[in-house]
């Protein structure tokens, strides 16, 4: 299925998701189940046989970065995540100097199972604190309090976590610019490696998108572009770069396991809904927990899609997906690669840098500012489109050539 790896200077991420919470938060469309805590057990059993059956595929790579994700993977167990990363060292090439990430809400951790899980290995956090205002909190049903998310950091620097990050989200029911303002204070006094700040987004089929549409109002895109703008210059003065769209933290800290997905490089996933880029292939499981064991344990059906990803497609990606990043594009690593022509794209990227949308550094590479993240989709589907004409009127001219040829 997988056929020889793929991967740039034999480095390999591995992700590993944790489909169980306590509760699901109001806003929450990711694959994660409340209340299936029964299941644990087999669920575990299913990820061990899948990671051995699958470090055959991965013999010549050097793993550098693994993610545990969900869901709430501190909901899981310490015995069991130790017990994963176990199962890891063992049948794959793990790096000495490899990112191993938890995410971890703060009413599911203790300084004891921080202290196991940083004893194991582990070596960076990922604490979901989200607001620091209970009503916020509440707001939306996440299951802590800010007591417990203070606490949660208190506890990880206790058990020797060096690396930290926190997630927060700005639009919350509720917000106010005042209150976002006291959240990010809030966070710089937890004195964080990483901070990762999202828009709240309503997903079709949350309960908040069902209080939405009942009429329930949130803070709208203008207000939204002013909380991002000032988080951006606030956190680059307290020496926070940006480094994606979302993403900052001090030099040295940027998340080498999520940079995997921006930079194109191959990793493989683990668990229901899970996705990978490897062996020149993408491809995911099964979204159904259940239906993931069976598969696994018992030989049924296992993955949901599978594509080989054609040249022009991994062009489009490079756009779509660097565009993201402060390091943005350049002309020559584009050309090389992709073997397509860049004009069109800088062309339109002058337009956007006399907008104030994007610049272009010294050393020749383009990126987005501030303004032009708010913006950025519409952005990008403008050079996907430009660059699927360059590529068609590149195609003109080599066809009718071998239609003359053949004359």
């Amino acid at each position: 299925m997988f056929g020889k790896p793929k991967a740039a200077g034999g480095k390999l991420g591995i992700y590993i998701h944790i489909p169980f919470c306590r509760s699901k938060c109001d806003y929450c469309d990711f694959y994660s189940l409340a209340g299936q805590e029964d299941k644990m057990d087999s669920y575990q059993k299913a990820l061990l046989a899948h990671l051995k059956e699958t470090a055959f595929a991965a013999r010549d790579c050097s793993i550098d970065t693994i993610y545990f994700g969900g869901g709430t993977p501190s909901c899981y167990g310490e015995k069991r995540l130790r017990g994963l990363l176990a199962a890891i060292k063992k049948y794959y090439q793990v790096s000495k100097d490899g990112e191993i990430t938890l995410e971890a809400n703060p009413d599911s951790v203790d300084f004891k199972s921080l202290k196991l899980l940083r004893r194991a290995g582990f070596n960076r956090i990922s604490i979901g604190l989200q607001s620091a205002r209970q009503r916020e909190l509440d707001a939306v049903h996440r299951p802590h309090t800010v007591e417990q998310g203070d606490e949660a950091v208190a506890a990880a620097r206790k058990a020797g976590f060096a690396n930290l990050s926190l997630d927060l989200i700005y639009g919350l029911p509720g917000q106010t610019i005042s209150s976002w303002q006291d959240t990010v204070e809030h966070a710089l006094a937890l004195e964080p490696d990483h901070l990762s700040c999202y828009g709240l987004k309503v997903e079709e089929g949350t309960p908040l998108a069902a209080r939405v549409a009942q009429g329930e109002r949130l803070l709208n895109d203008d207000a939204q572009a002013t909380l991002y703008l000032w988080t951006v210059s606030r956190l680059a003065k307290a020496g926070y770069g940006q480094y994606e769209i979302s993403n900052f933290a001090k030099p040295g800290f940027a998340s080498r396991h999520n940079l995997r997905y921006w930079l194109t490089q191959p990793y493989i996933g683990f668990g229901p809904g899970a996705h990978s880029d490897f062996g020149g292939r993408r491809y995911s499981w099964l979204r159904d927990l259940d239906g993931y064991i069976k598969g696994v344990l018992e030989g049924g059906k296992l993955l949901d899609t599978e594509d080989l990803i054609p040249q022009e497609e991994r062009g489009s990606e490079y756009l779509m997906l660097r565009l993201r990043t402060a390091k943005g594009i350049e002309e020559w690593e584009y050309r090389g690669t992709y073997f397509m022509d860049f004009g069109p794209i800088e062309e339109r990227l002058r337009l956007f840098e006399g907008q104030g949308w994007a610049e272009k550094t010294a050393e020749g590479r383009w990126h987005f500012t501030p303004k032009g993240f708010l913006v950025s989709n519409q952005l990008i589907a403008d050079l996907l489109e430009r660059q699927e004409h360059a590529r068609l009127s590149d195609l003109l001219p080599r066809a009718q050539a071998r239609f003359q040829g053949r004359k």
